[in-house]
């Protein structure tokens, strides 16, 4: 097997590890467009917290698994606020790599299996119908007529 396409896998790895760890702590803490789109008839202060109006942003609840280890971008229990996004980047960027790399190898494994399994079901069906060979059913074959050759 060639070894280009490990480098390239391990170099996008690198990569995306690098992009979650550090550059991602330097993205931006506006609220995005739909963040935005919810504040709409609201007034917010300095920190995004709604003072006053009639929004959508209103109703807004806690998520579910708001309580999880890696619930907003930070890892629980880590108070360095850099360390803590990095981490659940590097983290997240793993747990994403892993899950893929085992769907393939399952898809890999999978296809493997069809092909070895599906070889001895043709060569089956090619013996049986060997009296058969080079006859084509035509529509009057369907409604019970003889088989055309082609």
């Amino acid at each position: 097997m060639n070894k280009r396409p490990w480098a390239f896998v391990v170099g996008g790895l690198l990569v995306a590890l690098l992009l979650a760890g550090v550059v991602s702590n330097y993205a931006s803490s506006h609220p995005d467009g739909l963040d935005s789109s919810l504040l709409k008839g609201c007034t917010v202060d300095a920190d995004h917290n709604i003072t006053g109006g009639s929004c959508p942003a209103q109703q807004a609840k806690d998520h579910e698994l708001a309580d999880s280890p890696l619930a907003d971008y930070g890892v629980r229990g880590i108070d360095n606020a850099f360390l803590s996004t990095g981490l659940s980047g590097v983290l997240g960027v793993l747990l994403t790599f892993a899950v893929g790399a085992g769907a393939f190898w399952l898809l890999r494994r999978r296809g493997a299996a069809a092909t070895a399994g599906g070889g001895a079901t043709t060569d089956a069906a090619t013996t049986a119908g060997a009296g058969t060979a080079g006859a084509t059913p035509d529509a009057g074959s369907a409604a019970g007529g003889p088989a055309t050759r082609s």
